[in-house]
């Protein structure tokens, strides 16, 4: 019989094989965020709230798992390395420090994104990134195009995203409407309704956004001035 504990202790073990959140796990597969958080495991009057088999398929397929390998990491006592194939590979091969590249301008356009706000798809350049890409699975980088984002970021410097990270007040974003606009802004606010986000150029107005016109959020961790 498996147990309450056991499957959350799979998906959680899931999401650190892939260098992940468990948030970040839920938004690769195209689930609300809050999906896998550790407040929705058990109901305000302490009943056992356990994750959808569509959730699990869902998890499954947007990081190559198997049942078989999701049923090891239920083992706490498994070699997961001797049982588990590496991490689905991207269309991107990751070699030395190479990421890859694309316009703030071509990124509102559709074909560039999966569902969890991974790049895909062609046209993407390369660029070299100070860190290895196995420390930073899935990370990506925008190149600023105009002056919208001035004097904290100028025409030609280039954002380096990790889509999946955890994102926290204060953190620099770029986001992505459901509508194709995308936006770097600071994150002042999130509510399980909608997110606050303060413009980096004082002539911007600063917005509001309900979530379900987000179509994705990614933390900017390094940028190339």
């Amino acid at each position: 019989m498996l147990s309450h504990d056991q499957i959350w202790e799979a998906l959680d073990r899931l999401a650190e094989r892939h260098e992940l959140t468990p948030s970040g796990l839920a938004r690769r597969a195209g689930l609300d965020p809050t999906s896998f958080n550790k407040s929705k495991r058990l109901s305000a009057d302490g009943r056992l709230r356990w994750p959808s088999t569509e959730s699990i398929a869902k998890v499954l397929d947007a990081t190559g798992a198997s049942m078989e390998e999701f049923l090891a990491f239920m083992r706490p006592d498994a070699d997961l390395s001797k049982q588990l194939a590496a991490p689905q590979e991207s269309a991107f091969p990751q070699q030395g420090g190479s990421i890859p590249l694309l316009g703030f301008a071509q990124a509102g356009a559709g074909g560039f994104f999966d569902d969890g706000g991974f790049p895909a798809g062609q046209g993407w350049d390369v660029v070299e990134f100070p860190a290895a890409p196995s420390q930073k699975a899935g990370v990506y980088a925008l190149e600023v195009q105009g002056e919208s984002m001035m004097p904290l970021y100028r025409d030609g410097d280039v954002l380096i995203v990790e889509p999946g990270a955890q994102v926290r007040r204060n953190d620099r974003v770029v986001v992505r409407t459901n509508e194709g606009e995308v936006m770097a802004k600071v994150l002042l606010r999130q509510s399980p309704r909608s997110i606050e986000l303060m413009s980096l150029n004082p002539e911007h107005p600063n917005r509001t956004l309900e979530l379900s016109d987000v179509d994705w959020i990614a933390r900017i961790i390094w940028a190339s001035q």
